[in-house]
């Protein structure tokens, strides 16, 4: 029961690393609001979710800030408080300058960055009213070294560490502390779409499989119990952090 009565905010949580998040969550004692734009998939969520208490589902487009501001008061209207954000939410698309368009970009930076940027402008300040929280920002291996032709994806997440780091220095003082959980490929909905746009989905799974030490993916369940850690009392001391789970992929 680490997470005992706190409220916490999960976006992408109809799936994935979001969903097992939540569930894990769940059973450590939160309150889950699942935020996702996939009404299905959220619900999904929920009915996984074991020790019911208060959670509840949201269908928001977290890339609109209006929607992101209804959200937030809808939480503090039904919980009185938000402890833990967990910015998860993310979109893939393939593509270097040159053939990805401008849609791409404008859509993966909406998902990736933008999004969580409304969601931390919104829930910081109930965190501050209420004496602190945390915020976790989900990046990825790619923000911390570029991976070949996914130029939107790369930079969407090396900001995300950028905006974690910002958050830990200008917010340290009211009792917020924010850190960046880096998983390498990871057995989501979201990796299984890009394999099968490959021309052979298997031999380019392998590949991807082979290049990090651990010789596999990694399972939404490995990167929840990190998410865990950070959300925790159990690391008062850690903000500004970069959790990479990896597989050992980035310290090669």
């Amino acid at each position: 029961m680490r997470l005992r009565k706190k409220v916490a905010i999960i976006t992408g949580a109809g799936s994935g690393i979001g969903r097992a998040t939540a569930v894990l969550f769940s059973q450590e004692g939160a309150e889950v609001v699942v935020v996702d734009i996939n009404r299905e998939g959220g619900q999904d969520t929920l009915d996984m979710i074991k020790e019911k208490r208060r959670e509840a589902l949201l269908i928001t487009d977290i890339t609109d800030a209006s929607q992101v501001k209804s959200m937030v008061a809808e939480v503090v209207k039904a919980y009185g408080r938000i402890d833990i954000l967990v910015n998860n939410a993310g979109l893939f698309a393939r593509g270097d300058v040159i053939t990805a368009n401008e849609e791409q970009w404008d859509k993966v930076m909406a998902v990736n960055l933008r999004a969580a940027f409304l969601c931390c402008k919104y829930c910081i300040p109930q965190m501050i009213g209420s004496g602190g929280g945390v915020v976790i920002n989900i990046s990825s291996e790619a923000g911390i070294v570029a991976i070949k032709n996914q130029v939107a994806y790369n930079t969407s997440k090396a900001g995300l560490i950028s905006l974690t780091k910002s958050l830990a220095l200008d917010f340290a003082s009211q009792n917020i502390r924010a850190s960046c959980v880096c998983p390498g490929t990871t057995e989501t909905p979201l990796v299984a779409s890009a394999l099968a746009k490959q021309p052979n989905p298997e031999k380019f799974r392998r590949e991807r499989e082979k290049i990090r030490p651990a010789n596999r993916f990694g399972r939404p369940e490995e990167i929840a119990y990190g998410i865990l850690y950070l959300a925790s009392d159990e690391s008062p001391y850690a903000t500004g952090s970069i959790l990479s789970i990896d597989g050992g992929y980035t310290a090669q």
